[in-house]
């Protein structure tokens, strides 16, 4: 019995511990990159490190390499425009995978995103690949593709 209480407390330690918020877990993950390198360049880091909670729809570097090479680069050097790109990303509050539902739903840019959960869920012309990617700030979703506010 006292083994188990220790290797309880051990284990409740080293999850306090590996608590990370939204960056810190993308990061972690190492596939995400050219995102961690798009929220730098618009000052984003501080913002996605808060309080929160986000959900936040994120794609991973092979959706970022379908972006031609060209507008990334120029979408990188225009903090306004990555901005918004970057927060048509993320939704306020934490939405796991069982609570998603279809329909408009509105992002921290202030536009609508389109959630569709047939045949899986697509976010506009994104298919989210993976799901509830917990962050001690929010919840991550891999999205397979950038999207774009109109």
């Amino acid at each position: 019995m006292k083994k188990l209480i220790i290797a309880a407390a051990l284990a409740a330690s080293t999850l306090a511990v590996q608590a990370k918020d939204i960056v810190d877990t993308a990061v972690a993950a190492g596939n995400f990159k050219t995102l961690a390198t798009a929220l730098q360049a618009a000052g984003l880091i501080e913002t996605l490190k808060g309080k929160g909670p986000f959900t936040v729809f994120a794609p991973t570097d092979a959706a970022f390499a379908k972006v031609p090479k060209a507008d990334l680069d120029a979408l990188l050097k225009d903090k306004a425009k990555l901005t918004a790109v970057l927060t048509y990303h993320v939704v306020p509050g934490k939405v796991m995978a069982k609570d998603v539902k279809a329909g408009m739903v509105k992002t921290v840019q202030g536009s609508d995103i389109t959630v569709s959960t047939t045949g899986g869920v697509m976010v506009n012309n994104a298919k989210v690949t993976s799901t509830d990617i917990v962050a001690d700030n929010g919840v991550i979703h891999v999205i397979d593709t950038v999207i774009m506010p109109k």
